[in-house]
């Protein structure tokens, strides 16, 4: 069975040592400014309908689909700017929560017609134990491992334009199995996150 959470990244071709450098050195102007400024502003939106929806779960069992669409919405801009800082891609984030066919990120997440009141309650008082601890410990592993590759990339990308293949899909598992495990403890989903980053 699929897990409702889906993100896929275009693998691409060649990667421009132009635009590498210019996040390193100027991401923070072009990118972090703009689009930082605007997900601040998002953020504390989505902090308010959090609530409200906690509450709406709580004695509806429901997650209102435009509050759904909202938080989502919020996700996949964030994780756009994040594919495009991260070098998986030298297209710019669009100022936007929109699914974008056109763009190498693609993040959608199922709109579950029923959630549960009991793993509602349990995700709020015991998820750091049952999710924190296992997937955390897992995660911090996994991260270090990415921090070594990413260091190999940037260094691939700048003298061959490329950002190899093996490389990308071990970022793109990790940068899953967190978003997967983001998407439970948010209230999107009550299926419990694989402890992979294969797309379930």
């Amino acid at each position: 069975m699929s897990y409702p959470v889906t993100l896929t990244v275009d693998h691409p071709d060649k990667l421009s040592r132009g635009v590498l450098l210019l996040k390193v050195f100027l991401g923070w102007l072009y990118v972090g400014i703009p689009h930082g400024f605007v997900l601040w502003l998002y953020q504390i939106a989505v902090s308010i309908v959090m609530f409200i929806v906690f509450w709406a779960i709580l004695f509806a069992g429901k997650f209102p689909k435009g509050m759904f669409d909202f938080v989502v919405g919020y996700t996949r801009w964030n994780f756009n700017v994040s594919a495009y800082m991260g070098l998986l891609t030298d297209d710019y984030p669009p100022f936007s929560g929109e699914e974008n066919a056109s763009y190498p990120v693609i993040l959608s997440v199922d709109h579950p017609d029923k959630l549960s009141r009991g793993v509602l309650l349990l995700k709020v008082f015991l998820g750091w134990l049952y999710v924190g601890i296992p997937h955390g410990f897992m995660l911090t592993l996994y991260a270090i491992a990415v921090a070594v590759v990413m260091f190999i990339a940037f260094w691939a990308i700048l003298f061959a334009g490329k950002f190899p293949r093996g490389m990308f899909d071990f970022v793109v598992g990790f940068r899953r199995w967190l978003l997967n495990v983001q998407a439970y403890m948010c209230f999107l989903t009550d299926e419990y996150p694989p402890f992979s980053g294969e797309q379930k």
